[in-house]
């Protein structure tokens, strides 16, 4: 199924709106607009479409070379209407040279927006691809819809975005005004009013996160977007740290919570486990190591001990805790609750 990326016939002038001053329109929004100004016979010269564009009239004529060299469109000067016209019926936008691998790049980032369905974000990131994908037609020799049966995205456990929550913590991040909010504590039964400078606002494992300097406690905590409630954006405005960086903050946790001081944490795996495991990267500071025998050491260096104990509880009788003794009793202990549940 191809792309159609045909213009129908202008009913007005080349362009009834201009562009915000400051910004120019792409190269290939550009000679879409002026193939669609060449099929309805309207003229278009370089210096008024240089003007509506609040581009170069050296940069127009670039585009219609272009066109008539490369793309190979039958483009000529009229000396009478003092502008340029199609010499021979033209039915459509010549389709831009792309690769397979391009191509199924384009369908996998559209793929990958689904973790932002229902957010404010859906939109302009729908647009913004759509945008990405204008002239792509007829060169490829594959079905898009097969490649849209043959990759997909599936999450498990995927969070309920409340699109008003979400809209206005988004709107605190991005205009750095100070939020106030009801927030529950995972092991806590009710609510405690937070007011936040909001920093971040960042999705991790399919959930939602505020990074926020927490006012009362005065140090920087992490806030799940399901547990928060009557969020409200305040009047009073602030300045996010110069040396803020989520990357650094996030570089000693599993997931989001890194508290506590860098521990040095060993696993190691079965040959079973070893093979799943070796497939993937789950965090920058870790190092394997493979044993003759199929098994396997994973490295760490974490500052939370919570995630990660989860995670090795999640492989069963595959994984075994060597370091630090903290995790060793912490796992031993949970698994000794879990087969209390089960009786002898």
């Amino acid at each position: 199924m191809a792309i159609d990326t045909s213009l129908k016939r202008p009913a007005g002038p080349l362009l009834q709106k201009k562009p915000e001053r400051g910004f120019s329109r792409p190269p290939l929004q550009r000679m879409m607009r002026l193939h669609a100004a060449l099929q309805a016979r309207h003229f278009p010269n370089c210096q008024k479409i240089a003007a509506e564009l609040e581009v170069s009239a050296k940069t127009i004529q670039r585009d219609i070379d272009f066109m008539r060299d490369r793309l190979g469109l039958p483009i000529d000067y009229h000396p009478q209407e003092f502008g340029f016209f199609y010499t021979e019926p033209v039915t459509g936008f010549p389709s831009i040279e792309v690769s397979e691998g391009e191509i199924t790049a384009l369908l996998v980032a559209q793929k990958a927006l689904a973790q932002y369905k229902g957010t404010p974000f859906e939109r302009p990131l729908h647009s913004a691809f759509r945008k990405l994908t204008d002239g792509l037609k007829d060169r490829v020799s594959f079905s898009w819809h097969d490649l849209e049966d043959a990759i997909s995205f599936r999450s498990a456990g995927a969070s309920v975005a409340d699109l008003e929550l979400f809209e206005t913590v988004s709107k605190g991040v991005l205009r750095c005004v100070e939020l106030e909010f009801e927030y529950r504590k995972l092991q806590s039964s009710g609510y405690e009013s937070r007011r936040v400078r909001p920093y971040h606002l960042g999705c991790l494992e399919n959930q939602w996160y505020l990074f926020a300097e927490d006012l009362e406690r005065r140090q920087l905590r992490t806030f799940a977007l399901p547990r928060m409630r009557k969020v409200a954006l305040t009047t009073k405005r602030f300045r996010r740290p110069a040396d803020f960086s989520i990357a650094q903050v996030l570089s000693g946790s599993f997931g989001v919570h890194s508290a506590g001081k860098k521990q040095r944490i060993r696993l190691q795996f079965d040959s079973f486990a070893a093979r799943l495991v070796a497939e993937r990267k789950w965090h920058e500071s870790q190092r394997v190591r493979e044993n003759a025998d199929g098994s396997m050491i994973l490295e760490l260096e974490l500052g939370g001990l919570e995630e990660i104990e989860r995670w090795i509880l999640s492989w069963g009788k595959h994984a075994r805790v060597l370091a630090p003794k903290e995790l060793v009793a912490r796992v031993r202990d949970e698994a000794r609750a879990i087969a209390n549940l089960y009786g002898t």
